[in-house]
């Protein structure tokens, strides 16, 4: 059954009214409770006093230097580090030999968490671009192979008996089978990764960067510049909303019928 326009605009309203209204009531009693001098302007300071510190930024032009740095260090860890988990969980999900090789050391790299390595890092890649990109690479790589792996692992054995039951060749029942079934696991785990790879990419910046979101945050804790420490948090936090929001629309599309069937 169709659902009216009206009622689905209404709907649509309601549902960002409500993540609309709890962030905007907590920010205003924040600047309520700092403009009655119950914070520490030097600790914690207003709403205003921190969009007054991005617009500094802003004019002086360090942001728009900073961002691009940023989201390429970002995206290109992403890339090889979801790259790689792709391929090796597809071949992990297609092959037992490839998962007998080197599925138990993927599952025992993963339980290290990716900042604990960044003294590795320096010492293996230095405090250049490389470790950075190392470092959110590191970040990126696990969740889109596990996704991908348990994906094609979890399909239903009774879809490729139907399969050879329709004389399809291997290959015919990777591309229209296996494919199609695990494609919901494998975006969630890009999706995962992305938000992984912003991750990474905080850790990253604290490593002698001279460039980046990360430069910023660094010389602001150095002249004890708390405005811009928060505007920059917050940077890092709407891009990581940035980024869901693109992967939630790549997953729409891709797979368009299973909105349809939900709808």
């Amino acid at each position: 059954m169709t659902v009216p326009a009206k009622h689905r605009f209404i709907l649509f309203a309601r549902k960002w009214a409500l993540r609309i209204v709890v962030p905007f009531v907590l920010i205003l009693f924040w600047q309520l409770y700092a403009s009655a001098g119950w914070l520490d302007e030097n600790v914690f300071p207003a709403p205003t006093t921190i969009f007054d510190a991005y617009i500094e930024l802003w004019k002086s032009g360090d942001w728009q230097t900073a961002l691009p740095v940023s989201l390429r260090r970002a995206g290109l860890g992403l890339l090889i580090g979801g790259g790689s988990g792709l391929i090796l969980g597809i071949l992990a999900g297609l092959f037992t030999s490839a998962e007998r090789l080197y599925d138990a050391p993927m599952q025992m790299i993963r339980t290290i968490p990716f900042i604990a390595m960044v003294p590795l890092f320096v010492v293996w890649f230095g405090i250049g671009e490389t470790s950075k990109v190392a470092l959110i690479i590191g970040a990126s790589i696990f969740p889109v192979y596990l996704n991908t792996y348990h994906g094609i692992r979890g399909i239903d054995s009774k879809l490729l008996e139907l399969g050879n039951a329709f004389s399809m060749s291997k290959y015919d029942q990777i591309r229209l089978i296996v494919f199609p079934v695990a494609m919901p696991s494998i975006l969630v785990g890009w999706r995962y990764a992305a938000g992984a790879a912003l991750l990474g990419l905080v850790a990253a910046e604290q490593i002698n960067s001279n460039a980046g979101l990360g430069y910023i945050l660094n010389n602001a804790t150095q002249f004890q510049r708390t405005d811009i420490l928060i505007s920059g948090v917050l940077v890092y936090a709407v891009l990581g909303i940035i980024v869901d929001m693109i992967m939630r629309f790549i997953e729409r599309n891709v797979l368009s019928w299973r909105v349809h069937d939900n709808a």
